[in-house]
């Protein structure tokens, strides 16, 4: 039969006298029992779980893959030098453990081992996959590559699987003559494959001592385009075969980014090349390989003429921490997954750094504030929370912590620590760590006292600059601020830099909200305000009129940063007041406090406008259209019938609110059209906006309509949560019959994600939107009966959501019912 045949040869070390066994990891599939159970008992206690022994370790693995795209199966060899032969091999599914057993005791020193297997090119997105694309002319093909993170090399071929576990590697691939094989290394021979005159074997150089988790291949047809950066690294991006412009932005980036790393951490880069490349069917959104990073198509791919915005800020940030992590995480190790924040704490923090030397433009720190340090407190809030650094076993934990704690956090306590200990000392810091365990691992220091934190305190007589900076090194502290005068406001936390809330006493409050209107407090201060007093209502703390109050100070808010965060909570409230019947107020609220600032900017660009302009462009205009503003209603249905009829193009910023507009207020026909128009798309970033925003769709046929399509063959694997998540979001019935359809199709969907992370984004996008208690028992009862081990965490946080929300409704909806009414009562009728 047609194969995918592959010899893997790990050299292996003995460090002294040992038991005659050799245990690593082994899986070609991974089968999870389903588990059922009556009744709501607690979610299941973690698996026992004990990690490899130590007594043998390996040197270096010689792997030979050939890959067949037709019949998607590997063979592999590993044949032994000694000659003593295995009278065992015992597999431990359940643990993914393989067991070698020989006849007598192996002596001290090296040896080859050499072992049969066989595998699939699976279809789930990790290990050694398929990922299916389409050619100019139309035709369907398979591309072979690999995501090994977190524990997915033992799908390739049998290894020590464990990021401690470190060895060098000879790969080499045989491929068809006409297929482009990229690995880790540069390629140091291609010579004809001596049984196939079509196939070509390339061998590649060998790499430095690296984890298994970081080994890549890829095996497709690409094209790309290439330049050297400053420092000599051959700097390549590849893109699908006739899109190799889309990969210019990328490669600018790359080449900018690799020597500023080199000058910040002292340490030049240590491969003699990088490769970026899109990959069409991809669960994350890139992937840190070492020398061979993967990325979505979106998180890599710009058109210059149909890439929005936000497009472009994202491709610069993935670009920017997947870079980081060829020293932080590739160069030095985190010792087991515990310590993953090292990684990914660490390079969601320096990705802005990077961005921000690349594109200042950007205002790009400000933005961190809205996207990572407030979702983190958001998440940090929960009882189901947990620490940045948490204890993992088991390879089905691995995957929960993939979440805002680990990056978010991990990054916002980083950003607390190099603003209070400075850029110079925080710099001298990195290379002394990155040098002393270069190509070793890293874990943290074993004791866990608690944080000190720095406080900083700034007043309206100079806002940018702190009157007063102290080391919070106790439980309570009493401070004591001297000479502010009775006018002056006094704010907390400049630069919403530390990691904590504040919670003013009314007249503090009252005194800020000057500050607010006339713009003089900054705006990464007037943000952390509004965010604070947010989740000080949601939690109970003081009441959601205060924070509706605060909100109509905005009114002259001139900051995309500020109106983002704004708008994400004003949208939390909009969805638990979707539970009411006054759902429609919330919406003249909504249009009420983003109006003069449509107003202002109005549909097209001005002259001198920059990307934050056009950022802030499409958050209003898609706020506005979505809570049914008559004028921008108007104006986004004659411009997409523009158009859809080919007479004036939607520029790339406009779409999606253009878009979420015309489906939220439209009908069937109106769907019709963005389908057809799905299909048409050539790029997947068009695609994707299109898919983000059917769920606005409100008529229940066509909601069903849209969650059909989810599961067709339109929509890569990766992006039905997207869709199924959107109709979640869109409205009450959509969240009731996204909940549904997951329930209906649960069988298919696990089997889809394997239990990954998009399993725990699919179900938290979907039912933490609920705001019944006995929603949360369903919620739970249904995973107890269906059981999803590495979204348990994330499960837990949903349950307790959805009985925050239920609170938070009873607790103050009629307030914000009369409030609304009042205020409503109190404007002038136009």
């Amino acid at each position: 039969m047609a194969s995918l045949s592959m010899d893997c040869s790990p050299t292996f070390c003995v460090p002294g006298l040992w038991n005659p066994f050799i245990i690593f990891h082994s899986r070609s599939s991974r089968r999870r029992r389903r588990l059922h159970s009556l009744g709501l008992a607690a979610m299941p206690e973690k698996r026992p779980f004990e990690r490899l022994p130590a007594d043998v370790s390996p040197i270096n693995y010689s792997l030979c893959l050939k890959p067949d795209l037709l019949d998607f199966t590997f063979e592999g060899k590993l044949e032994a030098a000694a000659q003593i032969h295995a009278t065992g091999f015992n597999y431990q599914n359940e643990d993914e453990k393989v067991t070698l057993s020989f006849p007598s005791t192996l002596q001290t020193g090296t040896g080859t081992l050499k072992i049969d297997f066989v595998g699939e090119l699976n279809d789930k997105m990790k290990g050694f996959y398929r990922s299916k694309y389409t050619t100019p002319s139309g035709e369907v093909r398979y591309a072979a590559v690999t995501q090994f993170e977190a524990t997915d090399a033992r799908r390739a071929f049998p290894c020590w699987d464990e990021p401690a576990i470190k060895a060098t590697f000879d790969i080499s691939l045989v491929v068809p003559k006409d297929r482009v094989a990229l690995s880790n290394m540069n390629v140091i021979d291609r010579k004809p494959y001596p049984d196939d005159e079509n196939l070509v074997e390339v061998k590649f150089a060998r790499t430095p001592v690296m984890s298994t988790y970081l080994v890549a291949f890829v095996v497709g047809e690409y094209d790309f385009v290439e330049t050297r950066s400053k420092d000599g690294v051959c700097v390549r991006v590849y893109t699908p075969v006739g899109k190799a412009e889309q990969g210019k932005f990328a490669l600018e980036v790359a080449a900018k980014t690799l020597p500023f790393y080199k000058d910040y951490f002292n340490v030049p880069y240590p491969l003699p090349k990088i490769d970026l490349i899109a990959i069409a069917d991809f669960a994350a959104g890139a992937m840190e390989n070492w020398g061979l990073v993967t990325y979505r198509e979106t998180a890599l791919l710009i058109d210059p003429k149909n890439s929005c915005s936000s497009s472009r800020q994202w491709v610069a940030l993935v670009v920017g921490h997947e870079l980081a992590h060829q020293w932080f995480g590739n160069l030095v190790t985190m010792e087991w997954w515990t310590h993953l924040w090292l990684n990914e704490g660490f390079a969601s923090w320096i990705e802005y750094l990077c961005v921000d030397h690349c594109f200042p433009e950007y205002d790009i720190w400000t933005q961190f504030v809205s996207a990572d340090y407030t979702r983190a407190q958001e998440l940090d809030a929960l009882d189901n929370s947990h620490p940045i650094e948490v204890s993992v076993g088991h390879p089905s934990e691995v995957d929960e912590i993939f979440d805002a704690i680990s990056y978010s956090k991990g990054a916002s306590v980083i950003r607390m620590l190099h603003d209070y200990i400075g850029d110079k000392d925080f710099k001298k810091g990195m290379n002394m760590y990155l040098t002393k365990f270069q190509q070793k691992n890293a874990a943290t220091g074993e004791d866990c006292p608690q944080w000190m934190v720095p406080i900083t305190i700034s007043t309206s007589e100079d806002p940018n600059q702190a009157k007063l900076k102290i080391l919070m090194d106790k439980p309570e502290m009493n401070v004591v601020l001297k000479n502010v005068k009775p006018d002056q406001w006094v704010k907390l936390n400049l630069g919403t830099v530390g990691f904590y809330r504040t919670q003013y006493s009314s007249a503090m409050l009252e005194s800020l909200l000057p500050g607010i209107r006339d713009l003089s407090l900054p705006p990464v201060d007037r943000l952390g305000l509004q965010n604070d007093l947010f989740s000080l209502a949601r939690a109970g703390i003081i009441s959601t009129v205060e924070v509706l109050k605060v909100m109509e100070a905005f009114v002259n808010e001139p900051n995309y940063t500020v109106w983002s965060d704004l708008s994400c909570n004003l949208g939390i409230l909009s969805t638990l007041l979707s539970h009411t019947d006054f759902y429609e107020e919330i919406q003249e609220f909504v249009k009420d406090v983003f109006s003069p600032i449509g107003e202002r900017l109005g549909w097209d660009p001005k002259p001198g406008e920059g990307h934050l302009d056009a950022l802030l462009r499409g958050l209003v205009l898609g706020k506005l259209g979505k809570a049914g503003h008559k004028a921008t209603l108007e104006e986004a249905r004659r411009r997409f019938k523009d158009h859809v009829e080919g007479k004036q193009i939607l520029s790339a910023d406009l779409r999606s609110p253009v878009y979420l507009t015309v489906l939220k207020h439209g009908d069937g026909t109106t769907l019709d059209i963005m389908l057809k128009l799905h299909k048409q798309a050539d790029m997947q970033e068009e695609k994707n906006r299109i898919e983000r925003v059917l769920g606005a769709t409100l008529l229940p046929d066509l909601i069903q309509k849209v969650l059909t399509f989810a599961l067709s063959e339109e929509v890569r694997p990766q992006d039905t949560v997207s869709v199924i998540g959107g109709v979640a979001g869109g409205s009450k019935h959509g969240r009731k019959a996204a909940w549904k359809f997951i329930k209906d199709n649960w069988e298919e969907l696990y089997n889809r994600y394997q239990g990954g992370f998009l399993i725990s984004r699919l179900i938290k996008l979907s039912v933490e939107g609920f705001a019944v208690d006995k929603m949360a028992g369903e919620v739970k009862a249904f995973f107890e009966s269906h059981p999803a081990p590495s979204a348990e965490r994330t499960i837990q946080q949903c349950c307790e959501n959805i009985l925050l929300n239920a609170a938070w409704l009873k607790r103050d909806a009629e307030s914000i019912h009369q409030y609304l009414l009042q205020r409503k009562a109190s404007l002038p009728t136009v």
